[in-house]
């Protein structure tokens, strides 16, 4: 997925790839509950994530800020192809439902054309589907990243070039753990800090005298 973002502009692209890929393991694809900001921090102002509203339709839940810049405004609950030119938008409605459908992953080249007053604009578009919390595939993780001037928003692209790639489950490989299983309480050590390792362990005391036992008690009693 990463052999044509290879550009050090579009690296979030490929960051966020990797990413999606480490979480689904051998599964067809991770669940929408799984995705934690702080494990894409480095590409968080481009990525996004959209739900599936109608067929050929995905409307922005969550958006960086990158995305907002591109179109001078809030970007959630928008429909993607906000970003898109109408020429190209049947072209990203037919793409999306094959994300969600086949299911696939699909890497999306764009270009923005220079107008009155606009330098021309390359970016980058990344589709990964997701399942939601009720196991359906209707959410995508994506990023959307533009290099060069931006210009007065908003920016609209064409799609120059789409690659789609249908996803394969690996039965093969293990499955993918995701949380850390504590050891039974039997076998559990406590951890050892750098003092401990460098203390020598203690040996109790031993007297050389053989112990003498003391005399039992003697009630005296007086009437003085």
């Amino acid at each position: 997925m990463t052999q044509r973002v290879s550009h050090t502009g579009f690296a979030p692209i490929a960051q966020l790839e990797a990413y999606w890929e480490a979480l689904r393991g051998n599964r067809l694809m991770p669940n929408r509950a799984e995705i934690d900001p702080r494990g894409i921090e480095q590409a968080l102002e481009y990525s996004f994530i959209v739900e599936r509203i109608a067929p050929g339709i995905a409307r922005l839940r969550i958006a960086g800020s990158h995305l907002s810049d591109l179109m001078g405004m809030e970007v959630r609950g928008m429909p993607l192809t906000s970003f898109i030119t109408p020429a190209s938008r049947r072209q990203l409605s037919d793409t999306l439902e094959e994300v969600f459908e086949t299911p696939a992953t699909c890497s999306l080249e764009l270009r923005s054309e220079a107008s009155a007053g606009l330098p021309p604009l390359e970016a980058r578009m990344v589709l990964m589907p997701l399942k939601s919390d009720l196991g359906d595939v209707s959410r995508i993780l994506g990023a959307l990243v533009s290099v060069g001037e931006m210009g007065r928003s908003p920016r609209r692209f064409d799609v120059t070039r789409s690659a789609l790639r249908p996803i394969v489950a690996d039965a093969a490989l293990p499955p993918a753990i995701h949380k850390d299983k504590p050891a039974p309480a039997a076998t559990k050590k406590p951890a050892t800090t750098p003092e401990q390792a460098f203390r020598e362990p203690s040996v109790p005391f031993r007297s050389e005298t053989p112990r003498q036992h003391a005399p039992y008690l003697r009630l005296v009693k007086s009437d003085d």
